[in-house]
């Protein structure tokens, strides 16, 4: 189904003149999620994105589905429980995009480590009865001279060995587009680049919908909704300050993620890696490698700037590279080294203690008296000489045995909050990336209460995204399937694939937008066609950074492709001379910025 600015522009119009059942707020990860649900189900929706779909928050994230196994730093057994459960149902859903992962987990013997080697073999030996894995993809253990056989360069001293375990890597803002499009499939009226001006009500007080502003035309109008839900991420509490009658209080309190990212030659680590900063904070770090480059984050402090843009400082800088370079001694990376970067917001909440996005930390860390006993009490659990009820206990023991305090950026809860003002406002936040169906479920079924349940919900868990009509278990076979096709357009075996995994059981679709584009190789004049006609993409930036990967992983050949997309897109649009000069200024803009260009620059004025 064709979804481009014609579709839009359309989509405008009529958006005006219906009563829609439901109106979602955000078009990140959440509001998608909540879309694709309602559409499916015979909801009259529509999703307003005053930027483009994933730009705020949800092509910002560590770029992993994570099971959550950092969770079990403090033993939080029911976060890791819900975590793997849904990591199984994205992957069903989207096959084409979650590809599981081993993780390599070191172990150091230093002040503030989060395992040592037989807490980590307890903590993934739980991981997996939780999560089911079994066979090829089960946990085991490495003494040290298999690790540095993996890893060479990784620092020798204090390490013990480590642990390999099951995690998937993920393209977030691919999911999020993936989502978009099953839902504009469903019937939903979905726009980017619209923005809410303010939350509308009826004569008794209660929500109807919005007043919305078309960014790129300037143009106001009306969307009327019998049911309005918010999802949108960092900026919750902005949109309900929109809502004159809002009776809830603020909650949110992002943080900032950031990430780095250098060529494998400079960093060169055959699989994703998780170990300690080492730096006894509590925090934890990746290092991931991608395409031919390899990147490492992230950071996790409270923001109070500009929701919109986020960026990273030279202290971002110094904090990663100094861990980084103590983890790896010999790669001795600087500035110069970092090709592309990206920083983030989390959506946090406030009230919710506990687990961070490093699985807590800081002040609320438990004794070694109360680890240990959780640590004992798992491991005849998972023997069968102990019952859950035993480690629920030990558990809550040591919970409540932990220190009270302020708490830091690192232990606001990555948890999830459903609430509904009293003028019928409903407000889904928080939560993280592989949690966004099972939010969106919950919202459902309150949202069709709301409606007085006239619709049957479908079952999520079954329902694939766009992309996704692939045998989930056979993931690999599937896609050399479809890259055969490709390689049978004339396309080589890599970029076949490369086309396969980036859009899944579209790809027959995609090669029928077969015209060249002047400057362009065929795999990208098929991808940038497609983009333009069943995307919605309607900038440069938005091709390069969120519909592909090329600012962040494919820099390289970045500079080839920007006049030519730049090209193609303004006789796609017909943009003026001047609107053609802005979407390349703004480009021009986002490579800088990514590229650090500003730091480098007083690094060398100094």
């Amino acid at each position: 189904m064709v979804f481009s600015y014609k579709t839009r522009n359309e989509e405008i119009q009529k958006v005006q003149d219906e009563e829609l059942d439901l109106l979602v707020i955000g078009g990140g990860i959440t509001g998608a999620g909540v879309a694709v649900q309602a559409a499916a189900s015979g909801m009259k929706t529509a999703l307003v994105e005053m930027q483009d779909f994933a730009e705020g928050t949800s092509s910002r994230s560590t770029k992993l589905v994570h099971g959550g196994i950092r969770y079990l730093k403090t033993f939080d057994v029911e976060v890791v429980n819900d975590t793997v459960k849904e990591r199984a149902n994205v992957q069903h859903i989207a096959p084409h995009i979650p590809k599981p992962d081993p993780m390599l987990l070191p172990i150091y013997d230093e002040a503030g480590a989060t395992f040592n080697m037989f807490s980590a073999k307890v903590a993934m030996d739980l991981y997996d009865r939780l999560a089911g894995v079994t066979g090829k993809f089960a946990n085991y253990t490495l003494n040290k001279s298999e690790v540095l056989e993996r890893q060479p360069q990784l620092e020798k001293e204090g390490l013990q060995g480590g642990g390999v375990y099951l995690d998937f890597r993920n393209n977030d803002s691919r999911l999020v587009i993936e989502n978009i499009k099953k839902a504009h499939e469903d019937g939903a009226r979905v726009l980017n680049k619209v923005k809410v001006v303010k939350i509308t009500h009826d004569q008794q007080g209660m929500v109807n919908g919005a007043d919305v502003q078309d960014v790129i035309s300037g143009r106001n109008f009306h969307i009327n909704a019998k049911v309005v839900i918010n999802t949108s991420g960092p900026w919750t509490d902005e949109v309900r300050d929109l809502d004159k009658k809002d009776d809830l209080s603020d909650q949110m309190r992002p943080t900032k993620g950031v990430h780095l990212v250098v060529d494998k030659e400079k960093l060169n680590v055959p699989q994703p890696t998780y170990f300690d900063t080492g730096e006894n904070d509590g925090r934890m770090i990746f290092v991931v490698p991608r395409e031919d480059k390899t990147y490492f984050g992230t950071t996790d402090t409270d923001y109070h700037g500009d929701l919109k843009h986020p960026k990273v400082t030279q202290e971002d800088v110094d904090y990663l590279l100094r861990i980084v370079n103590r983890r790896y001694p010999d790669a001795k990376i600087g500035l110069d080294d970092i090709e592309a970067s990206w920083a983030g917001l989390r959506p946090l909440i406030t009230a919710n203690g506990g687990s961070d996005y490093n699985g807590g930390g800081g002040s609320e860390k438990l004794s070694d008296e109360s680890f240990n006993k959780v640590v004992n009490t798992t491991k005849e659990y998972l023997e069968d000489s102990a019952k859950r009820d035993d480690v629920e206990k030990a558990i809550q023991e040591a919970g409540s045995a932990q220190d009270s305090g302020e708490v830091d950026p690192s232990q606001i809860s990555r948890g999830s909050s459903l609430e509904e003002a009293s003028d019928g406002l409903v407000t889904l936040s928080g939560g993280k990336i592989t949690d966004y169906r099972l939010m969106a479920e919950g919202a459902l079924k309150k949202i069709n209460k709301k409606l007085d349940n006239q619709f049957d919900l479908i079952d999520s868990k079954e329902y694939p995204v766009s992309g996704g009509d692939i045998d989930p278990d056979n993931v690999d076979e599937e896609i050399e399937k479809l890259a055969k096709q490709a390689q049978d357009k004339g396309l080589n075996e890599k970029d076949a694939l490369y086309l396969a995994n980036l859009y899944g059981s579209n790809l027959p679709t995609v090669l029928t937008y077969d015209e060249p584009i002047k400057g362009l190789s065929q795999r990208d004049s098929f991808s940038l066609n497609y983009a333009l006609n069943e995307e919605l993409v309607l900038t440069p930036v938005d091709y390069f950074l969120r519909r592909t990967n090329f600012i962040l992983f494919i820099r390289d050949e970045l500079d080839a492709l920007e006049q030519p997309v730049l090209d193609k897109m303004a006789e796609f649009y017909q943009w003026s001379d001047e609107e053609k000069a802005n979407y390349q200024k703004e480009l021009a803009e986002v490579v800088a910025e990514s590229d650090l260009k500003e730091l480098k620059e007083d690094e060398y004025r100094e």
